[in-house]
């Protein structure tokens, strides 16, 4: 079993900057891949980015490619997303995700299995 906590979260202003970290319990973090999505009320679950277990592959959002950059340190179990020039419509909860280190991970939320609680980012104008 894994437990995923996110951490981070707050209320930045318009073009600031915040970084998100996952910390992992429970397994070693170097056995799964990883992700980030985000939510808003009434909205589904979308995607930011993904990062391979070593961390050298990395996928993002067409709309998040240039703004935000995740990484990992699996000595630490940790995951992070660095957040540059945030917009107000970056206002969401965020939540990191483990795949199962069985099944490839994309974009599709079903294809993780673990899931932290989420943390709240939001960006005023």
């Amino acid at each position: 079993q894994v437990q995923l906590v996110e951490s981070g979260g707050g209320l930045v202003q318009a073009g600031g900057s915040l970084r998100l970290s996952c910390t992992a319990s429970g397994r070693n973090l170097a056995s799964f891949p990883m992700g980030w999505f985000r939510q808003t009320p009434g909205q589904e679950r979308e995607f930011v980015a993904l990062i391979s277990r070593s961390g050298e592959s990395t996928d993002y959002a067409g709309s998040m490619k240039d703004r935000f950059t995740i990484s990992r340190d699996n000595a630490k179990n940790t995951m992070y997303l660095e957040m540059n020039n945030l917009k107000p419509e970056d206002t969401a909860l965020y939540f990191c995700a483990a795949g199962d280190g069985r099944t490839i991970v994309s974009s599709i939320p079903s294809s993780f299995r673990y899931w932290g609680q989420g943390t709240q980012v939001t960006v005023s104008s």
